[in-house]
């Protein structure tokens, strides 16, 4: 099957957000999103360390070392970006202020729930930080993440097995194999990743995938 890289899965998530958001952007995958904002928006992207107006990540040895976002990755600022304390930032996520969050997932449930801070696995310990205050507080949650695990595992399911996030909070999933829509009948095909059919995406998806 064909698979997007998460450079294309960004731009693909990107493509769907509105001019005006103001978005959160989770650790890992969806970090890459604030590379493609489509000509003629303008989106301003909030980290949960204090930063509003995040940009993309510097060329290699342009990095300000006093330049994170949430996840140590080095960024750069977009004109009029603005600096303040973690009080301030958890005040915009839980009071409503942000109008989208891409998040990472390592399990997505065909009702919503979402699983993206620890697994049952005890070499990583746990850490849930912003995930609980976003997804009570963000009114439009995207997960942005692989379709399947590292051993060809699903990753959307019927229910989630791993510690939840949230309950029924997903709005929309991006895969490197499809876009789906969470819905009261379950999970809904989008779109595609050129290439593939739904067959194939069926396949290696616990949950089923309405049409």
């Amino acid at each position: 099957m064909n698979r997007l890289s998460d450079s294309d899965l960004a731009a693909r998530v990107a493509r769907d957000i509105p001019d005006g958001s103001y978005v959160n952007l989770g650790i890992g995958k969806p970090t890459h999103v604030s590379a493609h904002v489509p000509d003629g928006r303008e989106v301003v992207y909030h980290s949960e360390n204090g930063i509003l107006g995040v940009g993309p990540t510097p060329p290699a040895g342009q990095e300000d070392v006093e330049m994170i976002d949430a996840s140590k990755r080095y960024i750069t600022t977009a004109p009029g970006a603005s600096f303040f304390e973690h009080a301030d930032s958890f005040a915009m996520m839980r009071g409503g202020h942000i109008d989208i969050a891409v998040l990472g997932a390592y399990q997505v449930a065909e009702n919503g729930d979402l699983a993206n801070w620890a697994t049952l696995d005890e070499t990583f310990p746990p850490a849930v930080g912003g995930a609980m205050d976003l997804v009570v507080g963000v009114p439009r949650i995207l997960v942005m993440m692989r379709h399947t695990g590292r051993d060809g595992e699903a990753k959307l399911l019927r229910r989630c097995t791993f510690p939840l996030t949230g309950l029924g909070v997903v709005s929309r999933v991006y895969t490197d194999l499809a876009v789906l829509d969470v819905t009261d009948a379950g999970f809904v095909l989008v779109d595609l990743t050129p290439g593939n059919s739904l067959a194939e995406v069926q396949a290696v998806t616990e949950a089923t995938i309405h049409t």
